[in-house]
């Protein structure tokens, strides 16, 4: 058996939606586990920063790149200094929810960051866990915390392989207001 086991496979929907990110930009996984989006990111050349409040797993599975040890739900945000938030070019959350913290993760885009973000939605208390209000998305919640980002994917349902509900978004935060009468950016889907 190696030494550092080999990090689970990322989540389809953040592979589908990184070509969004601009090259070598900073990306923030929040609640990153293990890491299998620390390897993602940092195999496709971005600097990746990983927090969540147990580390263990990430040192366990050798993953790349900052590890920050901080307890989200219970302590302040330790990517903030003087009222200001670090920015990323990419924030990325999957399998986890702590509603106070949305407003901070939309804070801590860059200009042009992409907001990856997929976790449980209601629906999912009738197939397995988490089975708890608190820890489901509701209906159109991903989309209200993305008002004044740009949403280039938004998906809200069930998936049967494995089975759960899942609520999921890609959304870019605006580098600047458009001109009148300029064109839109034109993201691949």
């Amino acid at each position: 058996m190696p030494l550092h086991p080999q990090p689970a496979a990322p989540s389809a929907w953040v592979v589908r939606w990184s070509h969004l990110l601009h090259p070598g930009t900073t990306v923030l996984d929040v609640a990153c586990g293990a890491g299998r989006h620390l390897h993602w990111f940092a195999k496709q050349g971005h600097a990746v920063t990983g927090i969540d409040r147990d580390l263990e797993p990430a040192h366990q599975a050798n993953a790349p790149g900052t590890l920050l040890c901080a307890d989200i739900e219970n302590g302040p945000w330790p990517l903030q200094t003087a009222g200001q938030f670090q920015a990323f070019g990419a924030v990325v959350v999957t399998n986890y929810l702590w509603r106070p913290l949305l407003p901070t993760l939309v804070q801590s885009l860059a200009p042009g960051g992409v907001l990856i973000y997929e976790t449980f939605a209601a629906g999912q208390e009738t197939v397995g866990r988490p089975s708890r209000a608190d820890f489901l998305l509701q209906p159109g919640e991903l989309l209200a915390m993305c008002k004044g980002l740009e949403v280039v994917a938004y998906e809200n349902g069930y998936l049967n392989s494995p089975e759960r509900f899942v609520q999921r978004i890609a959304a870019i935060r605006p580098s600047t207001a458009l001109p009148p009468g300029a064109l839109p950016a034109r993201h691949a889907l």
